[in-house]
């Protein structure tokens, strides 16, 4: 089984991650599911070190994250996870059947496209300084009751135990972290969305999500 280290045991894998990101959330969670060691490379988004010509080298669109293995750095999340798919194929996360793994697809690029750009930082910032903070907040709840209004009705006729069957699969690492930051950032009312709130309940048994919370990672702020 591979494990994220080259053939001297030296540790090769290294994250960029802030805690705060949910697209870094989604690789953590992958990390974890797969048994991969991993460096942790703090990146403060809020200080900026994004936008250092260190850290522009590794991506030219500085954010988070990145993952370098060796001498390959990946960055985007999305294009991290089907890399690591690849790369390593312990506790795959698409399925062969290939309707399922297009729902997969699907509604991992509803949490990547139609919510989570809406809600990042930058754009936030730019609502509350040209309108207000209420509007920031009012304008999260309205695009992410969109997207989990599509989710709700894409998986209705797939979901088991998680969002596609009863096995943990790549939708499931872009639902836990948007779910997640619903509750906790926006206290979105989830009542509405009784299929996304039962997968949040299911998300929190497991150990590599909880181990990839924001609140457990190194630069977690009190």
């Amino acid at each position: 089984m591979a494990s994220g280290s080259d053939e001297n045991g030296d540790q090769q894998l290294k994250l960029y991650s802030y805690y705060m990101s949910s697209c870094a959330y989604r690789v953590r969670i992958a990390l974890n599911l797969k048994g991969l060691k991993y460096e942790y490379k703090a990146v403060n988004l809020l200080k900026g070190e994004q936008f250092s010509p260190e850290f522009r080298k590794l991506n030219p669109i500085c954010c988070v994250p990145v993952l370098v293995d060796g001498d390959i750095a990946v960055s985007d999340s999305f294009a991290i996870l089907l890399y690591l798919e690849e790369k390593y194929p312990q506790h795959p996360l698409l399925p062969e059947d290939l309707q399922r793994k297009a729902i997969n697809f699907q509604a991992a690029n509803i949490v990547c496209s139609s919510i989570q750009p809406l809600l990042n930082l930058a754009v936030l910032n730019y609502i509350e300084e040209r309108v207000s903070p209420d509007a920031k907040i009012e304008w999260a709840k309205v695009h992410i009751g969109k997207g989990f209004a599509a989710l709700e009705d894409l998986l209705k006729n797939y979901a088991g135990r998680y969002a596609i069957g009863d096995e943990v699969s790549f939708a499931d690492l872009f639902l836990a972290p948007q779910i997640d930051a619903s509750f906790s950032r926006f206290n979105l009312d989830m009542t509405q969305f009784p299929l996304l709130s039962r997968l949040h309940e299911a998300y929190d048994e497991i150990p590599a999500f909880i181990d990839a919370r924001p609140d457990k990672q190194p630069d977690a702020t009190s």
